[in-house]
């Protein structure tokens, strides 16, 4: 009798979730006994790490054909529904259909998406880059500015969120300003934090080193304001300051798939299902979570997964090998993953390469720039469409050696 694994998502986890399944089933000879499905809309994984840079809609990677001499099956549509008494998911197809679609074995690795608070205006009138048609909207927009007459409002852009993303973005626009515009456009950027200090979940460590960045940009920076108003000519914030540009990109915190929700278990701050060892959900035996999804802990030092690619292709490893293995009443493996890096892109500055949960600097500048080009066109992008070399690199416990 076949049982089905059905993961829900194909970004980092969601493909290396099926790819690792795979490589336990073949393992095992059992290509026959069990069925490994992927449930997205597209078969394709979006390089959202890159969405920052310049071109965005070619920041994308095929996997139909991946998946297809990996004897993955591909179903297209969203989720809307987990059913646990069936058990089973119900799927939104793209043209509107529904339909139901039972497992045995189910991984959610459905990602994260920003949040948009009630912000007035915010909806309407800002930009984001946290999905890819999101950011071609954006990169369309900014060439498009060249056709409008040079004013404050066209050549200011403001970045609401000074943290990971909203660094990078911001170290990447006053050069794509004026290619867009020209290079002796009086181009502003600003980057507005509700924090006292800029990249405030980085920590002081690498902080020296992209003020140093920002400032040589020409990037300004606002600390301990947040937005409390966006419309079609800027941002007010809470102290009354008005910025006026035609360019807010929102850059908030992220929180996980409300899929999460559906399912009866502890869950953290940002919606992340809160993990055993092995990545099931407690008191969901049948269930596994991973990616963005989940919050795992990586060592035994109190340290937990961050919503990175970072985390999600290694927990994506462990997760699906070990919904596989509890098909194949073989022993599941307890994820964990000691070494942390972070690779801050700081545009034509360089980049700040750093090590340990504090961050310290190891290399920065064109040194740093190196690895995190490194990082952005090879790492993160899953293996060729080879069955052999592709089921190998969905091992649990390989890292990227940077």
């Amino acid at each position: 009798m076949q049982t089905r694994i059905v993961i829900i998502g194909a970004g980092f986890a969601g493909t290396m979730s099926a790819l690792s399944a795979a490589r336990l089933r073949d393992a095992y000879g059992a290509e026959d006994g069990i069925e490994i499905v992927v449930v997205a809309p597209e078969p394709v994984l979006n390089m959202r790490p890159r969405l920052y840079e310049d071109d965005p809609a070619q920041m994308s990677a095929p996997l139909e054909e991946l998946f297809r001499v990996t004897g993955v099956r591909f179903v297209e549509g969203c989720v809307r529904t987990i059913n646990k008494s069936a058990p089973a998911v119900i799927i939104e197809q793209n043209n509107g259909e529904q339909i139901t679609l039972g497992y045995d074995r189910l991984i959610l690795a459905a990602g994260s998406r920003v949040v948009h608070p009630p912000i007035p205006g915010l909806s309407e009138h800002c930009f984001s880059v946290d999905q890819r048609h999101e950011a071609h909207e954006l990169w369309q927009h900014i060439h498009e500015l060249a056709e409008q007459p040079v004013s404050e409002q066209r050549d200011t852009v403001v970045i609401a969120g000074g943290g990971f993303t909203g660094i990078e973005t911001a170290a990447e626009m006053p050069q794509r300003l004026r290619t867009a515009l020209g290079k002796d456009a009086n181009v502003r950027v600003v980057v507005v934090e509700r924090a006292e200090a800029i990249g405030p979940d980085l920590g002081p460590g690498p902080r020296p080193v992209i003020e140093e960045a920002l400032s040589s940009l020409g990037v300004e920076w606002m600390l301990g304001k947040a937005v409390t108003k966006v419309d079609a000519t800027g941002v007010t914030l809470e102290d009354g300051t008005r910025i006026l540009s035609k360019t807010v990109i929102w850059t908030g915190g992220l929180r996980a798939t409300p899929l999460t929700e559906q399912i009866e278990a502890p869950r953290d701050e940002l919606g992340r299902l809160v993990v055993e060892h092995d990545l099931r959900v407690p008191g969901n035996p049948e269930i596994f979570a991973t990616g963005d999804a989940a919050s795992a802990a990586t060592d035994n030092d109190g340290h937990r997964t961050l919503m990175s690619c970072q985390h999600a292709m290694p927990l994506g490893r462990f997760a699906g090998h070990n919904a596989a293995a509890d098909l194949l009443c073989a022993p599941t493996m307890s994820y964990s993953q000691e070494r942390y890096v972070t690779c801050l892109d700081l545009g034509p500055w360089g980049a700040a390469f750093c090590e340990g949960w504090d961050r310290k600097v190891m290399l920065s500048g064109s040194a740093g720039k190196k690895i995190k080009e490194e990082i952005n066109s090879t790492y993160i992008y899953p293996p060729k469409a080879e069955r052999e070399a592709a089921l190998a690199a969905a091992k649990p416990g390989i890292t990227a050696d940077v």
